[in-house]
């Protein structure tokens, strides 16, 4: 990780960069022309205004009250950070409603209120419920939390909940259930023992003992001991967990002897090894402060080998992070129009993710975690964030819990279409790149950064250092990239700064020796001379790819300040195609709201065969599959199966034939035209018999470069689609070639693509 210094450079150029903050509010109807204005605002808005106030159950039908929530909070208990007020609260609020959209599609307007009165808050809250459908409370303090939250419960008419009371306690009860499950215990009979007494602890207390742990075998401490009967100092909702069955006296420590779960709402490092070697046999140990745990990750397993650990980091097993929780029940409980978030549907949320955890794990999420095969047990009790399945499976049960219990207004009745729906609200692949990053960050590689006189390029290679995810190696004149570096205060210790140009070290002459005889016994009879090869040598994207080719690095990425073919000629005269590969070909990468979207080829080949056409598709799904996605492959044209004539489509024609012929499993269709594998009802329609009709294509091929370059600019300029590329496909080891003007963003991508590509290498 990056120190406390730069993460807060880091932190505060990106709240400020651009457009201030992390969220915007963008029509979702067209507003070209003179006639959409008038049925936009005057005077067409009267309609449904008049229907709204003959029907007020038809403000869902005709506004977006049905998918906005509101993120209120009042400053008072601001993540670590205590009452810092309401404005300094409302980076988090953005962000929370940052997490909404991207997990569960959900909108929010975040209200930040200037209020510590308890009445003002309710009384400001409760005449804004005709905007909302939801109402999330964030990092309000105990107890006006507590009776915040009852009151608006009981006097709205749509869903409450405070996350921070009851978000940790359904992540942690599915985890405790699935730990319980594994170490073969029985809730009711259990010893457990709760560090903290906030609104957390609390609402996680509520929860266990609804699951059906017993009051009488839970024992809870606050900053000043025991929650005893006799104490007199017991504010909030402490005293409901106050047990008499053991002396006030008892410490934490005595109390952990024989216990067989701790659950820690607390502080950092409280726990100490020694305190939890007494705990029962198949100990469970929920350390979920943060940053820092109640007790560290290895000093736990030093203590105990038989224990089960979770705590709210990710960089450990076990994660108990409230994102698996709370977009999903919102989700859950905008679909049917509950009036509230009740204990039946927080309840199914739990079981919910329980369940999940027990099922096979999609290979996108080992990818993630670079692990082969993630199955349920000892590190494995609850799913992880980047699961795509989680809104399809948390947010359905919760609403069939609103709807057994009573409190669903608008009940589901095709639940298959409502998980296709729910499918198509962000696509199954939209954690394509988190999964790359967490994938690189499993095996490092080193990746030569042959750009490195350039601001954005050293910015990524600061990140990627920091963040485990490659050792970049800088090639380019020393003093120049030192020069950057101290200006921008850029911290790169230890990593490799090579000029090929002006070698000082006797070791880099030595490698600028070495790679120019090499290269010159490639090529001698390609038309290179010696004195050629000594010459070239020397330019940083042939050196580059020498050390690529001979193993003193593991990638290259280049391209910032040369031209395509400049970057790409070096890696294939240096490093060489694949065995079997006839052309290489350039793939670009689309994070489309419904998944990545894969294009070929968009680069390198300026009218390619019929038989090219074939390669390029093949090669486009191998690196697909790298990702753990199934590519479903159209070959774009101009003309639908046959409908029009011309060279490019029967090129296209020819090659779908000779895909089917040489890969009889492949989902490949074509030729067809562009708009079709993403209208899959005009499809199914006009050609119910193509293999795209269901699902459609995630992989576009193009006849020509032409085609393609002009599709890829013009797509990712006007829609404001981030991308990725172009990946060079083909060749022995990875090289990848970046876009000029690329963002530091952009560039890290491309960084952990290559890792990833030199790990499958492997």
């Amino acid at each position: 990780m990056a120190d406390n210094n730069t993460l807060k450079e880091e932190a505060l150029h990106y709240h400020a960069k651009g457009r201030p903050g992390k969220i915007e509010v963008i029509p979702s109807k067209e507003t070209a022309s003179q006639k959409d204005l008038t049925l936009a605002y005057s005077p067409g808005v009267a309609d449904p205004c008049l229907e709204i106030a003959a029907n007020p159950e038809d403000i869902y039908k005709y506004t977006a009250k049905g998918n906005l929530v509101a993120v209120i909070s009042n400053g008072t208990a601001v993540l670590g950070l205590g009452d810092i007020g309401p404005g300094a609260s409302k980076p988090v609020m953005e962000g929370k409603g940052l997490l909404f959209k991207i997990y569960a599609d959900i909108d929010v307007f975040d209200l930040e209120l200037n209020t510590k009165n308890v009445d003002e808050f309710v009384r400001t809250v409760k005449i804004l419920e005709p905007t909302f459908g939801g109402i999330n409370l964030e990092d309000i303090s105990a107890p006006e939390c507590f009776e915040i939250e009852e009151r608006l419960k009981a006097e709205l008419d749509i869903p409450v909940m405070h996350d921070d009371q009851h978000g940790t306690a359904i992540i942690s009860a599915a985890a405790l259930l699935n730990a319980l499950e594994i170490v073969k215990k029985d809730i009711s009979k259990v010893k457990i023992i709760i560090n903290g007494a906030g609104a957390s602890a609390t609402s996680c207390t509520r929860l266990y003992c609804s699951l059906g742990a017993q009051k009488q075998n839970i024992l809870m401490f606050d900053s000043k001991g025991l929650i005893h009967p006799i104490r007199t100092n017991l504010d909030g909702r402490k005293a409901e967990f106050a047990n008499d069955h053991f002396s006030p006296e008892t410490t934490l420590t005595e109390a952990l002897v024989g216990a067989d779960v701790f659950v820690g709402l607390s502080k950092g490092d409280i726990l100490s090894e020694e305190m939890i070697k007494p705990m029962a046999k198949d100990c469970i140990v929920f350390a979920m402060a943060n940053p820092t745990p109640e007790i560290a990750y290895d000093k736990a397993l030093n203590a105990r080998k038989d224990i089960i650990f979770a705590t709210g980091r990710s960089d450990y097993p076990n994660q108990v992070n409230n994102v698996l929780g709370f977009p999903y029940i919102f989700r859950g409980a905008l679909d049917v129009r509950s009036k509230v978030i009740n204990e039946e549907m927080k309840l199914a949320a739990v079981y919910a993710l329980a369940d999940l955890a027990k099922k096979p794990v999609p290979d996108i999420v080992n990818l993630a975690y670079g692990q082969e095969n993630i199955v349920f047990g000892r590190e494995y009790i609850i799913p992880k964030p980047v699961d795509p399945r989680l809104l399809i499976t948390v947010a359905p049960a919760v609403a069939l819990a609103a709807m057994k219990s009573g409190v669903a207004k608008h009940p589901i009745e095709n639940w298959e279409a409502y998980e296709l729906q729910l499918s198509k609200r962000l696509g199954l692949d939209n954690t394509l790149m988190k999964v790359i990053i967490n994938k690189a960050k499993t095996k490092p590689k080193r990746v030569v950064l042959a750009d490195a006189e350039n601001l954005s390029v050293l910015k990524a290679a600061q990140e990627v250092f920091q963040e485990k995810i490659a050792t970049p190696i800088l090639l380019g004149n020393r003093e120049v990239i030192q020069q950057i570096l101290d200006e921008n205060s850029i911290k790169l210790p230890g990593v490799e700064i090579i000029d090929p140009y002006l070698p000082v070290a006797d070791e880099d002459k030595e490698r600028a020796n070495r790679y120019s005889e090499l290269l010159f016994i490639r090529r001698q009879r390609q038309g290179l001379n010696k004195a050629e090869a000594q010459k070239i040598i020397r330019r940083r994207n042939y050196f580059g790819s020498m050390m690529v080719s001979t193993g003193d690095a593991d990638a290259m990425i280049g391209g910032m300040s040369r031209n395509y073919p400049d970057t790409v000629r070096p890696a294939l005269q240096a490093i060489g195609r694949k065995e079997g590969v006839q052309k290489v070909s350039g793939m670009y990468i689309l994070m489309t709201r419904f998944g990545p979207l894969f294009l070929a080829d968009t680069t390198v080949n300026f009218n390619p065969s019929a038989e090219e056409i074939v390669e390029i598709a093949e090669l486009s799904a191998k690196q697909v599959e790298k990702f753990n996605i199934k590519p479903r492959i159209a070959l774009i044209t101009y003309s639908n199966f046959g409908s029009a004539e011309g060279e490019d489509a029967k090129k296209m024609k020819s090659a779908v034939q000779l895909l089917k012929q040489r890969n009889p499993s492949m989902i490949v269709d074509g030729e067809i035209q562009a708009h079709l594998p993403f209208n899959m009802e005009l499809l199914k329609e006009n050609h119910p018999f193509s293999e795209l009709a269901e699902k459609g294509a995630n992989v576009l091929i193009f006849p020509n470069l032409s085609s393609s370059n002009i599709a890829y600019n013009l797509v990712k300029e006007i829609a404001g689609i981030e991308k990725i590329g172009p990946i060079l496909l083909g060749l022995k080891k990875p090289v990848h070639v970046l876009q000029l003007g690329s963002s530091t963003r952009e560039i890290v991508n491309m960084i952990a693509i290559a890792v990833v590509d030199a790990q499958m290498s492997k």
